[in-house]
């Protein structure tokens, strides 16, 4: 008896110990890790006309350039109207800069700088907006392409996404220009006209032009993650996120064949059937969840500035990771930023009820996690179908994720100064881009890429995104407006 109670106790402490050096690991883990933050003092507030711009803004939401895969002429006189719209808006910088149209619709400007040594940077944006979905029209507060400001928000189908980028990088710079001021480095930006169904005729022919002139970029930023408000749970400061990254895409076609025939005669394997037990190992095997790269970097860079349990857990991921892999798991926004995610997007099969059909298809979409690929995504789905009935094939529009930007390059520092400058309140913080951006198209040309919008956005404005009621506030426009200003002054002078 008193041998076992000596065990016990002996468990006990050994317990007792255990637990003890575990706090002591969480505490000095938690407590190490210091603020990523640049220390930079806040840029004075640039005076600037926001109501002359906002409605400047507001005009070029009312054409209707609403990009089509299978038309590139559709709505080619509201392409043509934004572009005189934009050559009369901003003379100054018109002036000083060259403008190409290129692929028909997207615009290239070469801003000249005196140095040619100096590798060129570009700013990017693009001018084709998302339809409206059918039947959705009534549900908006302001018509979609009415271009109306009320209640401080610029209203309309574009001015978010991403005509405000657009027209916020040219406000931007024809003042400068108006300022007198000639960049040491030449800037060029780029226009795209068909990012929203892919930017293959635009973004890709832009960047094949530079390409075939020799150019190589410094540096590219394209729309991307935003200056999220309240989104982070355990962060009291709005969020600046950097896309340093941006997930692949890759569309699979499977294809299922069996022998056609009556219905009143089905034979054990049927098309539909196999499509459809192969799409259910799908869903239900997916690729495996994961922390690291841009994520891991983005969930160290805020540990420091958050608080409570949420700081003890993002600074020990060794002992925290499933809790919060399981989290993530919880909504669809959140897992897309740990996983290749698996989407089945399109079923063909059959034409008439009495009738077997003798071919299935389906298409699934995937978006690629950085450190995944198309070749290891076929081999997944390869292995959970398990079917050598069912052909998997690709399309032509995949790509592979792009390389990843290191947040220690001067690009990068320079883009954290900048933010902390403008938004001093903002804690800045690589990020994991889950959509496509035409910033893709330019890596061949770009030692560096960045998918950044200077926006603050709440979860509730989110929903606006390619939704109802997309609106830009004044306030929040003046700001984007500032910071493409000093982002052009800092990194072209």
């Amino acid at each position: 008896m008193r041998r076992l109670l000596r065990i016990v106790r002996t468990i006990t402490l050994l317990a007792v110990f255990a637990v003890i050096v575990v706090l002591a690991v969480l505490t000095f883990n938690t407590e190490r890790q210091g603020s990523r933050q640049l220390q930079v003092a806040a840029s004075p507030k640039i005076p600037i006309d926001a109501q002359a711009a906002a409605q400047r803004l507001a005009e070029a939401v009312r054409f209707r350039t609403i990009s089509s895969y299978d038309d590139p002429e559709q709505n080619a006189d509201a392409f043509a109207a934004l572009k005189a719209h934009i050559e009369t808006s901003f003379p100054t910088f018109h002036a000083a800069a060259k403008q190409e149209v290129i692929a028909g619709h997207s615009l290239l400007y070469t801003w000249p700088g005196s140095d040619p040594a100096t590798k060129p940077i570009a700013l990017l944006a693009h001018q084709d907006v998302v339809p409206i979905a059918p039947g959705t029209e009534a549900d908006w507060s302001e018509p979609p392409f009415a271009g109306h400001i009320k209640d401080g928000f610029i209203w309309g189908r574009g001015a978010w996404d991403d005509k405000g980028n657009l027209y916020a990088m040219l406000e931007a710079a024809d003042a400068l220009a108006k300022a007198g001021f000639t960049p040491t480095r030449t800037i060029y930006f780029g226009f795209g006209h068909d990012e929203e169904v892919g930017g293959t005729r635009g973004a890709k022919a832009i960047a094949a032009s530079l390409a075939a002139r020799n150019v190589r970029l410094d540096f590219v930023l394209d729309e991307g993650l935003l200056i999220s408000e309240g989104g982070i749970k355990g962060l009291a400061k709005p969020a600046a996120l950097i896309g340093v990254g941006e997930k692949g895409y890759a569309t699979l076609v499977l294809t299922a064949k069996a022998t056609p025939g009556h219905s009143s005669m089905p034979p054990h394997d049927t098309a539909i059937g196999m499509m459809s037990a192969a799409l259910a190992k799908l869903e239900a095997d997916k690729l495996p969840m994961r922390i690291d790269g841009v994520v891991g970097e983005m969930f160290a860079t805020l540990a420091p500035e958050m608080s409570g349990f949420n700081r003890v857990a993002l600074s020990n991921l060794w002992l925290f990771k499933p809790l919060l892999l399981r989290e993530f798991e919880k909504t669809g926004p959140t897992e897309a930023m740990v996983r290749t995610t698996t989407a089945l997007t399109i079923f063909n099969a059959g034409d008439k009820d009495n009738v077997l059909p003798g071919v299935a298809s389906a298409t699934v979409n995937f978006r690629l996690l950085p450190g995944d690929t198309q070749a290891s995504v076929i081999d997944h789905v390869t292995r959970t179908v398990a079917n050598d009935r069912i052909a998997v094939a690709t399309v032509a529009s995949n790509t592979e994720p792009p390389p990843v930007t290191s947040t220690a390059s001067a690009p990068y520092q320079l883009m954290s100064r900048t933010i902390r400058e403008i938004f001093p309140d903002a804690v800045v913080t690589p990020g994991l881009m889950i959509g496509g951006t035409d910033s893709r198209h330019y890596v061949g040309v770009a030692d560096n890429v960045f998918r950044f919008s200077p926006l603050r956005a709440t979860n509730e404005d989110l929903k606006r995104f390619h939704g109802t009621n997309e609106r830009l506030s004044v306030d929040s426009y003046a700001d984007m407006i500032r910071f493409y200003r000093r982002l052009l002054e800092a990194s072209a002078s």
